[in-house]
């Protein structure tokens, strides 16, 4: 079972693609979306679709962050390859998919997103179809005043 909305949001600190230390508290609006795996079908699109609604993301003062088990070396060549310009989070041993109660039994995390500001958790996304998400959730955050744009 996943965290719920409303829930605390764990503080977490992971490695980037860059081999960067990235503490997170998420105090300020954020997602957080884990993935099964770099350089498949559907992460593919669901990451180029992050990184296209991006600026959307920027300019409303949301930050953006994938989360996989794969490994920092991985993460590189992924956001190489798709030129990916947000962070993307080691979890090798699943510290940050059991922060946040995500499900990576079998090796890989199940695809979830979470909307957190304040320092809690203000929405959940399960079962995730990545086509569309990036927008979608964008779009929820600003109906919800999680967000705004200018």
């Amino acid at each position: 079972m996943t965290l719920e909305t409303g829930a605390d949001a764990p503080t977490v600190a992971a490695t980037n693609q860059r081999g960067e230390t990235i503490d997170l508290d998420f105090s300020e609006p954020a997602v957080l979306y884990f993935y099964p795996r770099d350089d498949t079908p559907g992460c593919t699109t669901e990451a180029e679709q992050f990184d296209a609604e991006l600026e959307s993301y920027r300019e409303a003062g949301v930050s953006v962050f994938g989360v996989s088990t794969d490994d920092v070396e991985s993460h590189e060549e992924f956001a190489e390859k798709y030129e990916l310009r947000f962070d993307l989070l080691a979890d090798p041993e699943a510290d940050i998919a059991d922060a946040f109660d995500v499900d990576a039994s079998r090796g890989a995390t199940a695809r979830t997103t979470f909307v957190l500001a304040d320092g809690e958790v203000k929405a959940v996304y399960e079962g995730v179809d990545p086509d569309g998400h990036a927008r979608e959730v964008l779009s929820d955050m600003l109906d919800a005043g999680l967000a705004t744009l200018e």
